[in-house]
């Protein structure tokens, strides 16, 4: 099977788990290709709005037959994702992107940030780090008290949170609780908001952290075709002969110290 093939799904469930944040499980084929990190484009029924929706995978069902999209309502794709009903059928393209390099993880001390809505794609990630024998450090960082997938992230590792408000855990971001915590990393893997990335980079320099991000920017046709998501690099594309690189298709995962944000 292509790794970008256009795949029929079935809404097996869908609920709002946060003001504007839906969780949504669809039984479809792709699932059983789904790396940690990927993401897949979801199609509207609105002839109007031709490409799909890019949306991260949370989490892949332990049969591998359907994936879990926990998501934001960003526009008028999402807003329309959120009426969606068990029962109904949906297109997907998918499996897109690079997604973490989970190797890097095994045997080393790794800490998992997510950060917003970056933190779904953390949750499949702490699940096959978990399945692996690895003892997990996950880092989330909400708004608010409204700590959705709490619960999904503390069955796979040790849990702690961070709140702009002070609402819950402690006060500040991911990195507030790294320093208060005082908690020690050999690998850094983190999804979230661009000011977030960027902190997360500069932290993984000075302390001489290897730091592995995706960058949630947003995209259009996502297989590289549009060139509506390239970010900088420090190195050349070897096609291009530019320091660019796509983020749906090199990425959305890269290594830190290899994109300049």
């Amino acid at each position: 099977m292509s790794g970008k093939s256009k795949e029929k799904g079935l809404i097996l469930s869908q609920k709002m788990i946060a003001p504007d944040i839906y969780d949504m499980w669809i039984s479809v084929s792709l699932a059983k290709e789904v790396l940690p990190g990927q993401f897949v484009g979801v199609y509207t029924n609105n002839a109007s709005m031709l490409l799909p929706r890019p949306i991260s995978i949370c989490e892949v069902d332990d049969k591998k037959e359907a994936l879990r999209l926990v998501y934001r309502i960003a526009g008028e794709g999402t807003k329309e994702f959120a009426a969606w009903q068990p029962g109904q059928e949906v297109f997907l393209l998918g499996v897109l992107g690079n997604g973490f390099p989970v190797k890097e993880a095994i045997g080393r001390k790794t800490v998992l940030m997510g950060g917003g809505i970056g933190i779904p794609p953390m949750l499949q990630l702490a699940k096959v780090l978990s399945e692996a024998g690895e003892n997990v450090t996950i880092v989330s960082g909400y708004r608010d008290v409204q700590l959705f997938l709490k619960e999904d992230l503390e069955k796979y590792g040790k849990l702690y949170i961070a709140t702009e408000d002070g609402s819950a855990g402690i006060k500040g971001n991911v990195l507030t609780v790294m320093e208060k915590e005082q908690i020690n990393a050999d690998v850094i893997m983190a999804c979230g908001p661009m000011p977030m990335l960027r902190a997360v980079k500069n932290y993984g320099q000075t302390h001489q952290i290897a730091a592995y991000i995706s960058l949630e920017e947003r995209m259009a046709c996502g297989v590289g075709a549009c060139l509506g998501c390239v970010c900088k690099t420090t190195h050349k594309d070897a096609h291009s002969h530019v320091n660019n690189a796509r983020i749906c298709t090199d990425g959305p995962v890269f290594d830190a110290r290899e994109v300049e944000i």
